[in-house]
């Protein structure tokens, strides 16, 4: 490709995901109820140091996270291109960028690969996938697990609600345990076996098969420590972003005692992470899930009062503005760093 349309190729993509990020999140924010109660929340609150004091923590607590998941992604894409921090952190934020608009993120993995210069960029996809398969990991330990904590703490609310007779408890309470218990333990072993899906790809046949398996390869090259490594990192992402939901509960009067906070939290990540999304959409979504969840803890998510109604929305709504959408602003910044088409040799 010559020199002169690769870069008009570059420029014009590079400028159609900044209109759809940038266009996506203007309608998202003007044009949705929640804000307004967020709005709302604000001023009424604005004037309290302390409430300043945590805002400006969860903020803090945003950029930790999003560091932290720069730090992972540096170490799973060294295998193929060295990389800095810095520039993993542009790449990170370019993929939220990317991702607002793609249905369930997938945009993530193509905002992050278009930063590399020298690697295989299919490779770099698998590899982005696998970060994304840790945190889905720790994700799926930490609610089913919240979710065992959350009935086994509050059957005598739950029970009734989910219509489970109160003889079957024991037996539920047991069988739930000994299943989550079994599949933790499988898909733990299953990503820190990531390399036998490369053993099983080889012995596909066919031209196609074969050439996808050449690329999917490149997963065999991380030891169990390294992986290990990865789902600590995974771990803390989720207690961190945990704490941020928690903290922003507190802040909107919405008064949960920390661990059974914590429990609440975990199961509502979960549930939104189950459910299939465009990024920027999530907005309305994660209003509901946590007004339901927090709802049935409480015995009713039909009957809460309107101001702790009002608290969640503004909660998860404050957590949707700052963990997505702030992120996403800076990284439509960094996609103009991307290169959709490389020089080739010859030019």
């Amino acid at each position: 490709m010559k020199t002169k349309v690769r870069k008009t190729y570059n420029f014009l993509i590079r400028l159609l995901i900044i209109i759809a990020t940038y266009g996506f999140i203007y309608h998202q924010v003007f044009y949705k109820r929640d804000i307004e109660a967020v709005y709302q929340a604000f001023l009424g609150s604005f004037s309290n140091a302390r409430f300043i004091n945590m805002i400006l923590l969860v903020i803090f607590l945003m950029a930790l996270n999003w560091g932290t998941e720069a730090f992972k992604w540096k170490l799973l894409i060294n295998k193929i291109e060295k990389l800095s921090w810095t520039k993993s952190l542009k790449a990170v934020l370019t993929g939220v960028a990317v991702s607002s608009f793609t249905p369930n993120r997938v945009g993530d993995y193509f905002g992050r690969v278009f930063i590399l210069e020298r690697a295989n960029r299919i490779e770099g996809v698998f590899i982005t996938i696998l970060g994304s398969m840790s945190q889905l990991l720790i994700t799926f330990l930490a609610g089913t697990s919240c979710i065992y904590m959350m009935f086994m703490g509050h059957h005598y609310t739950l029970l009734p609600y989910f219509n489970i007779p109160a003889h079957l408890y024991e037996y539920f309470l047991w069988g739930g345990g000994i299943l989550i218990l079994g599949l933790d333990i499988l898909f733990i072993m299953l990503f820190l076996n990531i390399s036998l899906l490369s053993s099983l790809a080889s012995k596909l046949k066919g031209k196609i098969l074969e050439k996808f398996t050449s690329y999917i390869h490149v997963l065999s090259a991380y030891t169990q420590r390294e992986l290990l490594h990865i789902i600590l990192l995974s771990m803390f992402r989720f207690f961190v972003f945990s704490v941020q939901l928690y903290l922003l509960l507190r802040v909107f009067s919405v008064n949960l005692p920390f661990i059974q906070g914590m429990v609440i939290v975990g199961v509502i990540f979960f549930t939104i992470t189950i459910i299939p999304t465009i990024a920027i959409t999530e907005l309305g979504i994660r209003g509901s899930v946590s007004l339901f969840i927090i709802g049935v803890y409480y015995g009713s998510p039909f009957e809460m009062p309107a101001s702790m109604v009002t608290g969640i929305v503004a909660a998860s709504t404050s957590l949707w503005l700052i963990n997505l959408v702030i992120p996403a602003l800076i990284g439509a910044i960094f996609v103009f760093n991307l290169k959709f088409f490389r020089r080739s040799a010859d030019e």
